[in-house]
């Protein structure tokens, strides 16, 4: 479950997404759904509502208070651990699941640029929109990343060559750049390639040369023939 949080005027609005993400983050911190505030709002019912010729002694409201205490001291350590792991994000990709008021869940995926903490809650900073740390899924390593990224520019590069029964001469910059490219990729960055594109690739280079044979050929020729002509002119 996800949650947006927007800025203005340099403080967060909660919106439905978010008040809905915030619900469930308490849910998974406290499966019995029993906060410091529920805490507080019991402990306080309780004094309201005790029985006057059995009222609580002392010692049971000071026993309520130490347990309040341990509650709300693990959840800021809990904020405080998620802080820490928050900052370590930043500048790394991670895939995270959002969710809108309608239950429709959909992936966002970005580089965390910040992470900020409001009301006890860590939110990390993507493309200026703010997420709840809680709906993370995924951190991507980074050589996995710039791996796929240049395999995904080299893959569409070679889809807007010309088709092979198209191909002429002045493709033949695009078709050495992406060679180039390839040559100058690791064995690993060179795993996300698929194999069908590297023969596609070499396909495009055995075509070049039959159109490179055929122009010299051709030149030749007409060299040939201009020669012919010229001697048959001269005698």
């Amino acid at each position: 479950m996800s949650a947006i949080a927007h800025v203005k005027d340099g403080e967060i609005v909660e919106t439905n997404a978010s008040s809905m993400s915030l619900s469930k983050a308490q849910e998974k911190k406290n499966p019995n759904g029993l906060d410091k505030d529920a805490f507080l709002q019991l402990l306080v019912a309780e004094m309201q509502n005790q029985d006057p010729l059995q009222p609580t002694t002392n010692t049971e409201y000071i026993s309520q208070f130490a347990t309040f205490s341990e509650l709300e001291e693990m959840q800021n350590m809990s904020s405080s651990v998620d802080m820490s792991r928050a900052q370590s994000l930043v500048g790394k990709e991670v895939f995270l699941d959002v969710t809108n008021k309608n239950g429709e869940t959909t992936q966002v995926v970005g580089q965390v640029d910040y992470v900020v903490m409001e009301n006890g809650k860590v939110y990390v900073s993507i493309d200026d929109s703010l997420y709840s740390f809680d709906d993370v899924t995924t951190v991507l390593d980074s050589d996995y990343w710039e791996a796929y990224n240049l395999a995904y520019d080299w893959t569409e590069a070679l889809a807007k060559l010309s088709s092979l029964n198209d191909l002429t001469l002045s493709d033949r910059t695009d078709v050495e750049a992406l060679r180039k490219a390839y040559d100058n990729m690791n064995d690993y960055q060179k795993s996300f390639i698929a194999g069908d594109s590297v023969n596609a690739l070499k396909a495009y280079e055995n075509k070049l040369e039959e159109l490179n044979t055929l122009a010299k050929n051709d030149a030749e020729q007409k060299d040939a023939e201009s020669e012919t002509a010229q001697e048959g002119a001269s005698e």
